[in-house]
């Protein structure tokens, strides 16, 4: 009777893991970007090591502050280059590759079954795989640089089920923010999460990684969906080793259920400054926007630039509107179908692959007052810019608002 977190576990840890137990799992991939390996490195030296556990399974992109914002940024990715040649990294991805919780999913990494660490919160992105994927900080990074494990309380887990299908533009962005708002924002804290049902079985890859995207919103060590076949068509030609998913028990013991119907779902806003405060957009009165951001490592996949094109052909923005695709792989494929050019020629500003003004580094920091509605996984006071706000939603619902300058409903364009 164990949970996919427990299994995973147990096969890690070489024991009979169950939840809330400590155990030293050994790390499949680990993963750091420009901004937290630098901190790793530093504490890696630290500690003496000469080298690397395995640099085949160390996989560290260049996403947060790229190309580099400042002379300070640019000295320290100097470094990290230097480190990543000494040490033989193997898989190394530079400016403009993209985002890295979207470059390691494409590049295969993110594998059913497997124990995958970041040295970033959004890490549980790789549960949508049916992986257990999770953040550490750069410390604990470190150690699994130097030693190839770390050690984890086993969490307890949540199942949610999600019935019906959703309508049209209606979107995975909607779903997940409507469960943000049911579970809390410290709802699922340091519990795993497993999505079942009709809904999560229809959703797309593209989809499963915007639901485990936000688990940590929640916080939620990792957000799981068992594999299935749109995972294996998906890693078909892309998985760089053997991998064996596996699934929960049927009498699995989980901590607590949430039931989600999404047959009435409307289109979601999650207000400033919390992630959990979401509304339906029928509740929200008619708020200028300033500026429109699509993108990140929730919603700037091919399918989200898709989605955005199709609301804003033939229409103008009337807003400054940003949208940087999170890899170079999707922005290659929005530039062959033509997406690409329909959003340019809406007017919006097309940025290169990465985290652009997510995070509040550059490529779009809001001034004080400044009203955007983004498509990222977080609204938190100041993130995008100090006295700023943001507001989340899909991005159909911020392609609308593009269009009219004010938080509109994308089924009434």
């Amino acid at each position: 009777m164990g949970t996919i977190s427990e299994k995973i576990f147990s096969r890690a840890s070489g024991q009979d893991a169950k939840a809330d137990d400590f155990v030293m799992a050994k790390v499949d991939y680990a993963m750091a970007h420009d901004g937290t390996s630098i901190l790793a490195v530093r504490a890696f030296k630290e500690m003496g090591v000469r080298s690397v556990w395995d640099p085949s399974r160390i996989v560290i992109p260049f996403d947060h502050l790229v190309p580099a914002n400042n002379e300070s940024t640019a000295s320290l990715q100097f470094d990290i280059r230097k480190w990543i040649s000494e040490q033989g990294i193997e898989h190394f991805y530079d400016v403009g590759n993209g985002i890295c919780h979207q470059v390691l999913p494409e590049q295969g990494f993110a594998l059913p079954g497997k124990l995958i660490v970041g040295a970033d919160s959004h890490s549980c992105t790789y549960g949508a795989f049916g992986a257990f994927g999770t953040g550490v900080g750069a410390t604990d990074m470190a150690e699994i640089f130097a030693a190839g494990e770390l050690w984890f309380k086993v969490p307890q887990t949540i199942k949610v089920t999600c019935q019906g299908s959703l309508g049209q533009y209606i979107t995975p962005k909607d779903l997940t923010l409507h469960i943000v708002g049911k579970v809390g924002a410290d709802g699922a804290t340091y519990k795993a999460m497993e999505f079942y049902g009709q809904t999560i079985s229809e959703l797309s890859m593209s989809g499963r990684m915007t639901l485990c995207n936000m688990a940590i919103e929640m916080g939620a060590k990792a957000g799981i969906v068992p594999a299935d076949k749109t995972t294996f068509d998906y890693l078909r030609g892309r998985a760089v080793e053997g991998y064996e998913p596996v699934y929960a028990d049927e009498d699995a013991s989980y901590v607590k259920e949430f039931i989600i119907n999404v047959s009435d779902l409307e289109p979601q806003v999650a207000l400033p400054h919390q992630v959990d405060n979401v509304v339906g957009i029928s509740e929200v009165p008619q708020t200028k926007v300033d500026q429109v951001f699509i993108g990140t490592c929730t919603n700037g996949r091919l399918e989200d630039l898709d989605l955005a094109a199709q609301v804003l052909k033939d229409e103008k923005v009337a807003v400054r509107t940003i949208i940087i695709p999170a890899s170079r792989e999707v922005m290659k494929e929005a530039s062959m179908n033509g997406t690409l050019a329909i959003l340019l020629e809406a007017g919006a500003t097309i940025g290169m692959p990465g985290c652009g003004p997510c995070l509040g580094g550059h490529m779009g920091v809001i001034a004080k007052d400044e009203v955007c509605l983004s498509t990222a996984n977080r609204n938190f006071r100041g993130r995008m810019g100090a006295g700023g706000l943001i507001y989340l939603v899909s991005p159909a619902t911020a392609a609308a608002s593009a269009i009219n300058g004010y938080i509109t409903d994308p089924r009434e364009i």
